[in-house]
């Protein structure tokens, strides 16, 4: 009988895996034109989002750094060490070196279209299995969270 129930089951699973839902969102992967021209358009230096620009100024701003820090400690470290560990997230150590900060505001205020299109935060997905949520952060919230993510990574 259990058997019988765990195939069943899984066919179940199978049969639903991309189809889409009552409410019109498709989670199965892109097969149009339009699903690749998207993918073919997405520059990895910059993410997916309206920050094109950031002005990083001269050196490290001291009260943004510390705003940063206060923003992340409410929404962000639970899921991520400033270290280079994995908790639910990936550590932040070395992401300012790493990501261009066009890139982090994008991912920080908008994660759900470069979760579906960046290669190496797919990568990322299948190493930390969860999705990052957006937490609804601010444009200037953002700012403030990279000039924290480059204090911790040592720029003065």
């Amino acid at each position: 009988m259990n058997k019988t129930f765990l195939l069943i089951l899984s066919f179940v699973l199978v049969i639903a895996c991309g189809k889409k839902e009552e409410n019109g969102t498709d989670f199965s992967t892109p097969t149009t034109e339009e699903g690749a021209s998207d993918a073919a358009t997405y520059d990895p230096n910059r993410g997916e989002g309206k920050h094109d620009s950031v002005d990083l100024g001269t050196g490290l701003d001291l009260a943004m750094a510390k705003k940063g820090e206060e923003v992340s400690e409410v929404k962000c470290t639970s899921c991520h060490k400033m270290t280079d560990e994995k908790l639910v997230g990936p550590g932040w150590k070395g992401v300012s070196e790493r990501r261009k900060p066009e890139w982090i505001m994008n991912f920080i205020t908008n994660p759900d279209p470069m979760i579906d299109k960046d290669p190496e935060v797919q990568a990322q997905l299948e190493i930390c299995l969860v999705r990052m949520p957006n937490q609804g952060v601010s444009d200037v919230e953002a700012r403030e969270i990279v000039e924290y993510m480059r204090q911790n990574d040592g720029v003065k």
